[in-house]
């Protein structure tokens, strides 16, 4: 009951599910796991080593290899029984020419679903929580991690090891530093750092700050 489009390409090893549908001129890598009703859009690679569950990817996508979409999100509660699992019942909904670096993982969301918009650009080893919602045009570099429900307006720029907590937001048109730390909302246009991230001069400030006090200290 799978739907082949025409000119898809399809190599060894690679499983697909009942009732999903590929994009005519799409190519598939080795071993890749395609699970039932996923879509996949036309002239889209989907490189080897690669499950997808639970998504509608758009046309024109390129996910390198060992990209893992659609899994559940860590969601649990406490209680007198122990710990019980939140079922996750959302999908991922992928735009168009998005590019997924490999390694990444992307959850399913738990009732709303997880978004990418697009010509979203993402980098190597990057993890997006359940319910995240990332707009057009962002670019995410390597080992960013985004907590569930989460929030990236379009054109941000996030740099390499930024986490957001949970329930954050980055506005639109924003750049983040490498390695900061995002505990609140930060507004569009802006640039930030540090952890908390602060904006991108009040930040060195401090750093400069910090710095002689500590050249004080040890003169002392």
């Amino acid at each position: 009951s799978a739907e082949i489009g025409e000119g898809c390409r399809i190599e060894a090893g690679v499983v697909i599910g009942a009732h999903a549908r590929i994009g005519k001129g799409t190519r598939i890598g080795a071993n890749t796991v395609i699970e039932h009703h996923v879509e996949i859009g036309e002239a889209s690679s989907i490189g080897a080593n690669c499950t997808l569950s639970h998504c509608l990817i758009g046309a024109r996508a390129l996910l390198h290899g060992g990209v893992h979409i659609g899994q559940d999100g860590f969601g649990f509660a406490p209680s007198k029984r122990g710990v019980i699992k939140v079922p996750q019942l959302g999908r991922v909904v992928i735009g168009h020419d998005v590019e997924i670096g490999s390694g990444t993982c992307i959850d399913r969301g738990a009732g709303p679903d997880t978004t990418i918009g697009h010509f979203t650009k993402i980098d190597n080893l990057v993890q997006i929580g359940h319910n995240v919602q990332i707009g057009n045009y962002v670019f995410i570099a390597a080992q960013a991690g985004f907590a569930g429900s989460s929030q990236v307006g379009d054109g941000a720029m996030v740099g390499g090891q930024v986490g957001l907590a949970g329930h954050t937001s980055i506005g639109a048109g924003a750049k983040i530093i490498a390695q900061s730390g995002i505990v609140h909302h930060l507004a569009p246009g802006g640039t930030y750092g540090g952890s908390p991230a602060l904006p991108a001069r009040e930040w060195h400030r401090q750093t400069v700050t910090i710095s002689k006090l500590s050249k004080k200290d040890a003169a002392e």
